[in-house]
Protein backbone atom coordinates (compact mmCIF):
# COMPACT_ATOMS: atom_id res chain seq x y z
CA UNK A 1 0.00 0.00 0.00
CA UNK A 2 1.49 3.23 -1.70
CA UNK A 3 -0.15 6.24 -1.71
CA UNK A 4 3.19 8.61 -3.71
CA UNK A 5 0.33 10.96 -4.54
CA UNK A 6 3.66 13.42 -5.41
CA UNK A 7 4.76 10.26 -7.71
CA UNK A 8 4.16 12.55 -11.05
CA UNK A 9 5.21 16.21 -9.20
CA UNK A 10 8.40 16.64 -11.70
CA UNK A 11 6.65 16.71 -14.94
CA UNK A 12 6.03 20.21 -16.67
CA UNK A 13 2.60 20.82 -17.02
CA UNK A 14 0.43 24.13 -16.94
CA UNK A 15 -0.28 22.91 -13.73
CA UNK A 16 2.52 21.49 -12.52
CA UNK A 17 3.82 25.42 -12.69
CA UNK A 18 1.00 26.61 -11.22
CA UNK A 19 1.76 28.37 -7.87
CA UNK A 20 0.89 25.76 -5.09
CA UNK A 21 -0.76 28.08 -2.81
CA UNK A 22 -2.52 29.94 -5.83
CA UNK A 23 -3.24 26.16 -6.91
CA UNK A 24 -4.64 25.52 -3.10
CA UNK A 25 -7.13 28.05 -3.19
CA UNK A 26 -8.45 27.56 -6.43
CA UNK A 27 -9.27 24.18 -7.07
CA UNK A 28 -9.91 24.20 -3.31
CA UNK A 29 -12.46 26.26 -4.44
CA UNK A 30 -13.27 24.09 -6.89
CA UNK A 31 -13.90 21.32 -4.89
CA UNK A 32 -16.11 23.41 -2.41
CA UNK A 33 -18.31 24.15 -5.44
CA UNK A 34 -18.68 20.61 -6.43
CA UNK A 35 -19.66 19.54 -3.03
CA UNK A 36 -22.09 22.25 -2.72
CA UNK A 37 -23.83 21.26 -6.19
CA UNK A 38 -27.30 18.81 -6.20
CA UNK A 39 -28.62 19.50 -9.60
CA UNK A 40 -28.49 17.39 -12.08
CA UNK A 41 -27.89 19.79 -15.09
CA UNK A 42 -24.84 20.74 -13.61
CA UNK A 43 -22.85 17.44 -13.64
CA UNK A 44 -21.86 17.69 -17.24
CA UNK A 45 -20.01 20.97 -16.39
CA UNK A 46 -18.77 19.23 -13.26
CA UNK A 47 -17.43 16.34 -15.51
CA UNK A 48 -15.85 18.76 -18.54
CA UNK A 49 -14.28 21.06 -15.85
CA UNK A 50 -12.51 18.06 -14.22
CA UNK A 51 -11.63 16.39 -17.87
CA UNK A 52 -10.49 19.21 -18.39
CA UNK A 53 -7.81 20.18 -16.27
CA UNK A 54 -6.72 16.52 -15.50
CA UNK A 55 -5.71 16.23 -19.40
CA UNK A 56 -3.66 20.36 -18.63
CA UNK A 57 -2.18 18.45 -15.55
CA UNK A 58 -0.55 15.46 -17.94
CA UNK A 59 -0.96 12.99 -14.72
CA UNK A 60 -1.55 9.16 -16.20
CA UNK A 61 -4.55 7.77 -16.57
CA UNK A 62 -3.70 5.05 -14.72
CA UNK A 63 -2.95 7.34 -11.98
CA UNK A 64 -6.11 8.26 -11.42
CA UNK A 65 -7.84 4.35 -11.85
CA UNK A 66 -5.21 3.32 -9.02
CA UNK A 67 -6.65 5.72 -6.72
CA UNK A 68 -9.79 5.47 -7.31
CA UNK A 69 -9.83 2.26 -6.72
CA UNK A 70 -9.54 1.53 -2.69
CA UNK A 71 -12.25 4.61 -2.05
CA UNK A 72 -14.34 3.33 -4.73
CA UNK A 73 -15.02 0.42 -2.21
CA UNK A 74 -17.18 2.33 -0.54
CA UNK A 75 -18.97 4.29 -3.18
CA UNK A 76 -20.13 0.20 -4.80
CA UNK A 77 -21.53 -0.44 -1.74
CA UNK A 78 -23.87 2.85 -2.21
CA UNK A 79 -24.66 2.09 -6.03
CA UNK A 80 -25.65 -1.04 -5.21
CA UNK A 81 -27.97 -0.41 -1.98
CA UNK A 82 -29.37 2.83 -3.13
CA UNK A 83 -31.41 2.13 -5.98
CA UNK A 84 -33.35 -0.82 -4.04
CA UNK A 85 -34.17 1.48 -0.43
CA UNK A 86 -34.55 5.19 -1.41
CA UNK A 87 -37.87 6.71 -3.15
CA UNK A 88 -40.71 5.84 -4.53
CA UNK A 89 -41.13 5.65 -8.33
CA UNK A 90 -39.97 2.08 -9.43
CA UNK A 91 -38.58 1.35 -12.76
CA UNK A 92 -38.44 -2.32 -12.44
CA UNK A 93 -39.11 -4.86 -10.30
CA UNK A 94 -38.62 -8.32 -9.60
CA UNK A 95 -39.93 -10.81 -6.48
CA UNK A 96 -40.12 -7.93 -4.55
CA UNK A 97 -36.51 -6.39 -5.44
CA UNK A 98 -37.33 -2.77 -7.13
CA UNK A 99 -35.34 -0.54 -8.62
CA UNK A 100 -36.28 3.05 -7.92
CA UNK A 101 -35.68 6.30 -10.02
CA UNK A 102 -34.81 8.90 -7.26
CA UNK A 103 -32.19 6.54 -6.09
CA UNK A 104 -30.56 6.36 -9.23
CA UNK A 105 -30.71 9.95 -9.59
CA UNK A 106 -28.90 10.15 -6.58
CA UNK A 107 -26.53 7.66 -7.42
CA UNK A 108 -25.59 9.39 -10.37
CA UNK A 109 -25.41 12.53 -8.24
CA UNK A 110 -22.91 11.15 -5.63
CA UNK A 111 -20.50 8.66 -8.10
CA UNK A 112 -20.43 11.95 -10.42
CA UNK A 113 -19.13 14.60 -7.29
CA UNK A 114 -17.10 11.75 -5.61
CA UNK A 115 -15.11 11.44 -9.01
CA UNK A 116 -14.64 14.90 -9.47
CA UNK A 117 -13.83 15.57 -6.21
CA UNK A 118 -11.37 13.01 -6.31
CA UNK A 119 -9.79 13.88 -9.46
CA UNK A 120 -9.41 17.57 -8.36
CA UNK A 121 -7.65 16.85 -4.81
CA UNK A 122 -4.95 14.18 -7.01
CA UNK A 123 -4.83 17.36 -9.22
CA UNK A 124 -4.37 19.40 -6.77
CA UNK A 125 -1.45 17.11 -4.43
CA UNK A 126 -0.02 15.48 -7.66
CA UNK A 127 1.30 17.92 -9.48
CA UNK A 128 3.52 19.51 -6.71
CA UNK A 129 5.98 17.51 -4.27
CA UNK A 130 3.99 16.77 -1.14
CA UNK A 131 6.02 19.01 1.39
CA UNK A 132 5.70 21.62 -1.13
CA UNK A 133 1.80 21.54 -0.43
CA UNK A 134 2.45 21.69 2.96
CA UNK A 135 4.37 24.40 3.67
CA UNK A 136 1.80 26.02 1.32
CA UNK A 137 -1.30 25.39 3.05
CA UNK A 138 0.87 26.59 6.43
CA UNK A 139 1.57 29.84 4.28
CA UNK A 140 -2.35 30.39 3.84
CA UNK A 141 -2.74 30.07 7.57
CA UNK A 142 -3.62 26.65 8.22
CA UNK A 143 -3.36 25.96 12.27
CA UNK A 144 -0.20 24.33 12.77
CA UNK A 145 -1.31 21.49 14.28
CA UNK A 146 -3.20 20.52 11.26
CA UNK A 147 -0.54 21.01 8.92
CA UNK A 148 1.73 18.54 11.03
CA UNK A 149 -0.99 15.70 11.60
CA UNK A 150 -1.39 15.73 7.52
CA UNK A 151 2.56 15.46 6.97
CA UNK A 152 3.09 13.01 9.54
CA UNK A 153 -0.29 10.37 8.70
CA UNK A 154 0.95 10.80 4.87
CA UNK A 155 4.78 9.63 5.99
CA UNK A 156 3.32 7.41 8.43
CA UNK A 157 0.58 5.48 5.93
CA UNK A 158 3.49 5.12 3.18
CA UNK A 159 6.00 3.52 6.18
CA UNK A 160 2.97 1.95 6.65
CA UNK A 161 2.25 -0.08 3.78
CA UNK A 162 6.14 -0.61 3.45
CA UNK A 163 6.39 -2.30 6.83
CA UNK A 164 3.11 -4.47 5.59
CA UNK A 165 4.27 -5.58 2.81
CA UNK A 166 8.04 -7.04 4.34
CA UNK A 167 6.23 -8.79 6.76
CA UNK A 168 3.59 -10.56 4.10
CA UNK A 169 6.18 -11.05 1.91
CA UNK A 170 8.07 -12.67 5.05
CA UNK A 171 5.34 -14.98 6.51
CA UNK A 172 4.28 -16.14 2.66
CA UNK A 173 8.29 -17.27 3.13
CA UNK A 174 7.66 -19.02 5.48
CA UNK A 175 4.40 -21.52 4.62
CA UNK A 176 1.53 -19.16 5.45
CA UNK A 177 -1.49 -19.34 3.08
CA UNK A 178 -3.61 -16.20 3.60
CA UNK A 179 -6.79 -17.43 1.51
CA UNK A 180 -7.15 -20.50 4.07
CA UNK A 181 -9.92 -19.67 6.51
CA UNK A 182 -8.65 -21.94 9.79
CA UNK A 183 -8.09 -21.26 13.71
CA UNK A 184 -4.10 -21.22 13.31
CA UNK A 185 -4.38 -18.55 10.14
CA UNK A 186 -6.60 -16.77 12.54
CA UNK A 187 -4.24 -16.97 15.12
CA UNK A 188 -1.34 -15.78 12.74
CA UNK A 189 -3.09 -12.75 11.28
CA UNK A 190 -4.08 -11.36 14.73
CA UNK A 191 -0.55 -11.41 15.35
CA UNK A 192 0.52 -9.38 12.31
CA UNK A 193 -1.95 -7.04 13.26
CA UNK A 194 -1.00 -6.61 16.98
CA UNK A 195 3.26 -6.59 15.71
CA UNK A 196 2.38 -4.06 12.60
CA UNK A 197 0.43 -1.83 14.96
CA UNK A 198 3.63 -2.04 17.72
CA UNK A 199 5.54 -1.56 14.90
CA UNK A 200 4.02 1.42 13.36
CA UNK A 201 3.81 3.29 16.73
CA UNK A 202 7.39 2.66 16.28
CA UNK A 203 8.06 3.97 13.45
CA UNK A 204 5.76 6.54 13.91
CA UNK A 205 8.30 8.13 16.45
CA UNK A 206 11.04 7.71 14.31
CA UNK A 207 9.66 9.21 11.36
CA UNK A 208 8.63 12.30 13.54
CA UNK A 209 12.30 12.47 15.34
CA UNK A 210 14.20 12.17 11.67
CA UNK A 211 11.85 15.32 10.24
CA UNK A 212 12.98 17.44 13.09
CA UNK A 213 16.13 16.65 13.25
CA UNK A 214 16.23 17.40 9.60
CA UNK A 215 15.33 21.07 10.36
CA UNK A 216 11.59 20.36 9.79
CA UNK A 217 9.74 23.70 11.14
CA UNK A 218 13.07 25.66 11.30
CA UNK A 219 13.14 29.12 9.42
CA UNK A 220 9.61 28.69 7.74
CA UNK A 221 7.93 31.64 10.50
CA UNK A 222 10.99 33.84 9.16
CA UNK A 223 9.79 33.58 4.83
CA UNK A 224 7.62 35.93 3.64
CA UNK A 225 4.13 34.16 2.88
CA UNK A 226 0.49 34.46 2.72
CA UNK A 227 -1.64 35.13 -0.46
CA UNK A 228 -0.73 38.40 -0.85
CA UNK A 229 2.47 37.54 -1.57
CA UNK A 230 1.93 34.62 -3.37
CA UNK A 231 0.04 36.34 -5.88
CA UNK A 232 2.62 39.10 -6.32
CA UNK A 233 5.25 36.32 -7.16
CA UNK A 234 2.68 34.43 -9.95
CA UNK A 235 3.09 35.74 -13.29
CA UNK A 236 0.41 37.15 -15.17
CA UNK A 237 -0.70 33.93 -16.60
CA UNK A 238 -1.23 32.18 -13.66
CA UNK A 239 -2.63 34.89 -12.02
CA UNK A 240 -5.42 34.95 -14.92
CA UNK A 241 -6.02 31.04 -14.17
CA UNK A 242 -6.06 31.63 -10.77
CA UNK A 243 -9.27 33.98 -11.16
CA UNK A 244 -10.93 32.14 -14.10
CA UNK A 245 -10.97 29.06 -11.76
CA UNK A 246 -12.39 31.23 -8.92
CA UNK A 247 -14.76 32.37 -10.74
CA UNK A 248 -15.92 29.09 -12.20
CA UNK A 249 -16.11 27.84 -9.24
CA UNK A 250 -18.48 30.79 -7.89
CA UNK A 251 -20.50 30.70 -10.89
CA UNK A 252 -21.24 26.79 -9.79
CA UNK A 253 -22.63 28.13 -6.54
CA UNK A 254 -24.73 30.51 -7.72
CA UNK A 255 -25.69 28.44 -10.50
CA UNK A 256 -26.94 26.07 -7.41
CA UNK A 257 -28.74 28.55 -6.12
CA UNK A 258 -30.75 29.98 -8.70
CA UNK A 259 -31.76 26.53 -9.98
Amino acid sequence: MKLALDQYAHLDSPLHRWHQQLKLIALGGLIFAFAFVETLALLPVMIAITAILFGLSQLPLRFLLSRLQYPGIFIAVVVFVLPLVSGETVLWEWGGIAIRQEGLLSVLLIVTRFVCILTISLILFGTAPFLSSIKAMRSLGLPTVIVDMTLLSYRYLESFGETLTTMQRAMKLRGFEAHRLSKRNTTRLASLMGSLLVRSYEQSQQVYHAMILRGYRYGLNRQPTGFGIALKEATAPMQFWFWFTCAIALSLIIAEILS
